[in-house]
């Protein structure tokens, strides 16, 4: 690394250090239940799924919330019910979700869309019902995304290991749509009869942070590792993420090595190991004026260790420091938003909203 640019990180470093020592939590709203997906939508209006299969509307001015719409066939069980929401940029009016279905007592990781107007949410239709139906309550991902023209959501291994590396399922992978829940004709395996056409990367254990940056063009996702082992990677077309072939956890039932070891050929390493766990909820890349001290820097929702974990990339697309935010309120970070101004608001699964500020 060049000394200017060591000097530049040093500096960026201790900015950040300092700066969070000023940086507070602003309670928005309190009451939701394990409120798993955040939408902006305007500055007085937040769109949160429940877990437990509902949409509410918060209103960010007073911190009061009601119910929107409460659809039919959520699995909420273990992990699974009704999971990410994200406004489309394709359509006016138009919001996308994700939620296990219920499909004779099984769940099955799904992506819906309905439409938001004149303060309803109505004419819910699933788009995309995948192929990662299991009676387990384990590792459903699923944060959505978008590129310019397209849709990526992701699917956890549904709690059955071997579904990392079998790509007649959708679990353990992040999938690839056009903006009506078709399969683009420029997929990595769209003519590959071995591996589902929907399939844009495979080999991932639970990913349950996912966000294009439209600024570099670049898919980031941050996923659970078993016992130690959390992963952000760098998502590219067509490759293996390793799962359960590669980790850099151990065994839940003693300090054995999972999988054939750290690093294998054929398949893509991590740019980052969080050894222990964060039990990571949620992933963004930050741009804006407000807090320049995170501009252009990850930011991901740990769960088990309880705060907002700021993550340098430098310009290779390498890891090179870390700080930890808002560990002083002891919750459980589910989702963190970004609004078009720059404001920072995240979920707890205490059933806080909270907005960040100096």
């Amino acid at each position: 690394m060049k000394v200017t640019q060591t000097i530049s990180l040093l500096m960026s470093a201790l900015m950040l250090v300092s700066s969070a020592q000023a940086l507070e939590a602003e309670k928005v709203a309190s009451g939701l239940s394990v409120p798993w997906g955040l939408a902006y939508v305007d500055p007085q209006t937040m769109l949160v799924t429940e877990r437990q299969g509902v949409v509410k509307r918060v209103n960010l001015k007073t911190g009061k919330h009601q119910t929107l719409f409460t659809p039919e066939g959520v699995w909420a069980q273990g992990q699974g019910g009704l999971l990410d929401i994200a406004l489309s940029p394709f359509e006016a009016n138009k919001v996308y979700l994700t939620y296990s279905k219920d499909i004779g007592g099984e769940g099955a990781t799904t992506l819906a869309q309905a439409t938001y107007k004149n303060g309803k949410l109505t004419d819910w239709l699933d788009l995309f019902v995948s192929t990662s139906r299991t009676d387990t309550s384990r590792h459903f991902g699923s944060r959505i995304t978008f590129d310019k023209n397209s849709l990526y959501f992701s699917i956890g291994d549904r709690g059955v290991r071997d579904n990392g590396q079998d790509t007649l399922t959708h679990a353990g992978s992040i999938l690839r749509l056009k903006p009506d829940g078709s399969t683009p004709s420029d997929n990595p395996f769209i003519d590959n009869k071995a591996v589902l056409d929907e399939i844009w990367s495979y080999g991932h254990r639970n990913p349950q942070g996912l966000f294009f940056d439209t600024q570099s063009q670049k898919l980031w996702s941050i996923e659970h590792g078993p016992r130690g082992g959390d992963e952000i990677n760098l998502i590219k077309k067509g490759a293996n993420y390793g799962w359960p072939v590669t980790s850099h956890g151990k065994e839940y039932w003693g300090p054995i090595s999972v999988g054939e070891g750290k690093l294998k050929e054929g398949i893509e390493p991590p740019v980052k190991v969080y050894v222990p766990s964060i039990a990571p909820g949620s992933l963004v890349m930050y741009h804006g004026d407000k807090f320049p001290e995170l501009d252009g820097k990850l930011l991901a929702g740990a769960l088990k260790l309880t705060h907002i974990n700021v993550v340098t990339i430098n310009d290779v697309d390498k890891a090179v420091a870390e700080q930890r935010l808002m560990s002083e309120l002891g919750e459980r970070i589910r989702d963190i938003e970004v609004s078009p101004q720059g404001d920072i608001y995240f979920s707890t699964d205490s059933g806080n909203l909270y907005k960040l500020k100096r």
